[in-house]
């Protein structure tokens, strides 16, 4: 028994050194085992990108939320009656008693132009930044004489020298200026009046209102032109909730990657998009929209009409590192494969300590990716990184299988890995197509290197 178990170990081993099934399994299994690292690395880059995310939301926050605007609206105050019977002892009869209730009609514009001019910049914290944008909106338009007889309100109900105008607006805090309404020749600014807490609104809106409007300009056989000018520092996107019975809207920014949101797209024929920022111009009819010019007691929710454009980065660093490292798996395999490949058909021994080694290389780039990035850009971090590490696996490669054109081989091919995959981490549409050519291309070099592998020897 005791000269049987050193030739089972010697037999077991030599096994591990010369069968290709073996070798196989021991590759495949460090495979595996690198994966651990690789889930602590995305872990890392999901709570970097968390960490930033929060960082966003305070510079946003203190600088100015998203802006959505909704109005001018006209408030009209009425009168509307109801009687009670109240019974009298003295005559023992019923009296009738009307009494008289004070309600509210919001008229929408006929007409509402909107202009926005849109100024964005980044701001910095620490490793982090957000950007942001100072906007300038110019909303003109008119009111047509009102009517309300359709609504069942007499006009002399109506209580005139009470009307004034509402704006909403997500972005109370991010108002720079003092905010006038011109209504024909005369002027009046907007106070605050009260939060609107409906909870069926999306977004809480603030709402500032005038104080009481000359009757004259509103109560009349003529349009009442109106204008407003509000500037806001503010961030994310930039909606507005076509009101008019026909609206428009022309918006034009220095942000290069703009996305247009909300229910109506810009015009296609007039759409500008450069890397010097972009035009744009809607148009909505009231045959476009689900909703009236006139509505009784409460001001409707009409959120999901709104429409704009979201100034939003494509892809930040954090999210080009974190679809970075989801390739990891990727080129450690290939990686191996190729130290397999050149390990069978030159018949040079890899122990598996060097596979391992070389497998924690590979997952360091991933770390120097994102600690660079933090302080340069992705494509300086991507350089510097991927240079290094294919550095170090070339030169530890060399002394492992003693020749130069081994290692050259390995270190392009490494090369060419990172190169391709920077290529699909940078492209949006077409990423899942030029990702499935790569990887059909790459299995049909390793079917035409690995034909002339006797895979029967072990």
């Amino acid at each position: 028994m005791e000269n049987t178990n050193p030739q089972q170990g010697n037999k077991f081993g030599n096994w591990l050194k010369t069968s290709i099934t073996a070798r196989m399994l021991m590759v495949g299994f460090l495979v595996i085992i690198l994966l651990i690292p690789l889930s602590f690395i995305e872990s890392l880059i999901r709570e970097r990108s968390f960490r930033q995310q929060d960082v966003v939301n305070e510079i946003n926050d203190k600088w100015g939320n998203h802006v959505l605007v909704y109005g001018p609206i006209l408030k009209l105050p009425y009168h509307t009656y109801s009687e009670t019977k109240i019974y009298d002892e003295k005559t023992k009869t019923y009296l009738k008693e009307t009494q008289t209730h004070v309600n509210f009609a919001y008229i929408f514009p006929e007409k509402l132009s909107t202009e926005v001019h849109v100024n964005s910049k980044t701001l910095n914290r620490g490793n982090f930044e957000s950007a942001v944008f100072t906007t300038d909106m110019t909303l003109s338009g008119f009111y047509i004489p009102t009517d309300l007889t359709d609504k069942d309100i007499k006009p002399e109900d109506i209580v005139w020298e009470k009307a004034s105008i509402i704006l909403e607006t997500s972005n109370l805090k991010g108002i720079r200026n003092e905010v006038v309404l011109k209504l024909n020749n005369s002027n009046y600014t907007f106070q605050t009046n009260y939060n609107n807490d409906d909870k069926s609104m999306n977004t809480r809106l603030d709402v500032l209102e005038t104080g009481f409007l000359n009757q004259t300009h509103i109560n009349g056989t003529e349009n009442a032109n109106f204008q407003i000018k509000i500037s806001f520092n503010g961030s994310k996107q930039i909606e507005l909730i076509p009101i008019g019975k026909t609206t428009d809207m022309f918006m034009k920014s220095n942000w290069a990657d703009p996305s247009f949101i909300g229910n109506y797209l810009p015009n296609d024929e007039t759409k500008e998009i450069s890397k010097n920022g972009f035009k744009a111009d809607w148009k909505v009819l009231h045959i476009n929209r689900a909703f009236s010019q006139q509505h009784l007691n409460k001001i409707p929710n009409l959120s999901e009409f709104a429409f704009g454009t979201k100034f939003m980065v494509m892809v930040d660093e954090y999210k080009k590192s974190e679809r970075s490292a989801k390739y990891g798996f990727l080129v450690i395999a290939l990686t191996f494969l190729i130290f397999f490949l050149i390990q069978t058909l030159s018949k040079i021994n890899i122990h598996p300590f060097q596979y391992l080694m070389i497998g924690l290389a590979l997952t360091m780039f991933y770390t120097l990716l994102v600690s660079i990035s933090e302080h340069s850009n992705f494509l300086k971090a991507y350089l510097i990184a991927g240079t290094s590490v294919i550095l170090l696996i070339t030169l530890y490669s060399k002394s492992i299988l003693k020749t130069l054109k081994f290692p050259l081989f390995i270190g392009l091919s490494l090369t060419a890995l990172y190169t391709f995959i920077y290529v699909i981490i940078q492209l949006e549409n077409y990423a899942l197509l030029v990702g499935s050519i790569g990887l059909f291309l790459i299995l049909a070099i390793v079917m035409y290197v690995s034909r002339k592998i006797d895979w029967n020897n072990g």
